[in-house]
């Protein structure tokens, strides 16, 4: 699957449980982590990467395993797949997905954010994704994006 689709097959297993067990909507959400040189890879595995032993170990591993690859080929995408469902058995579920595009630095920078956050590089504002104040990556973040889609798809 090309990057970002299996974040739409977790949001899509995951909101019919919360619709289910709310008896109400639900909007589920599916995210990941793409870089370029792994094609793709880890993507929704991006919580799993360094084997799930926390943020510095899966820095260490991911800067290590781009240790020899040039700035320029060190391009990744932050992707965020949202399920709406307006049941629990809704057969046509509004899927958004938003991308947002940067690259991996050579190490971390900022105290902001969490996850991959310091790592990565944002090319509109010249600096890592957690060096940005939190309502500036609330209006940036690749969840934003999708969220923009989604209020487009319902009209809001």
């Amino acid at each position: 699957a090309p990057p970002g689709r299996p974040c739409v097959g977790t949001a899509l297993r995951r909101a019919p449980s919360a619709a289910g067990a709310s008896g109400r909507s639900a909007l589920a959400d599916g995210s990941g982590r793409a870089v370029a040189a792994f094609g793709g890879a880890p993507d929704i595995y991006s919580a799993r990467y360094a084997g799930g032993h926390g943020d510095t170990a899966s820095y260490s591993e991911l800067l290590q395993a781009l240790e020899d690859v040039p700035t320029e080929a060190r391009g990744a995408q932050f992707i965020c797949a949202l399920a709406l469902l307006r049941h629990a058995d809704d057969p046509m579920p509004i899927i958004c997905e938003g991308i947002w595009e940067g690259r991996i630095l050579n190490e971390a920078r900022g105290a902001h954010g969490f996850g991959y956050d310091p790592l990565f590089w944002v090319p509109e504002r010249k600096c890592s994704s957690a060096e940005l104040s939190p309502a500036d990556k609330n209006q940036l973040s690749h969840r934003a994006r999708a969220m923009a889609h989604l209020r487009q798809r319902l009209g809001l």
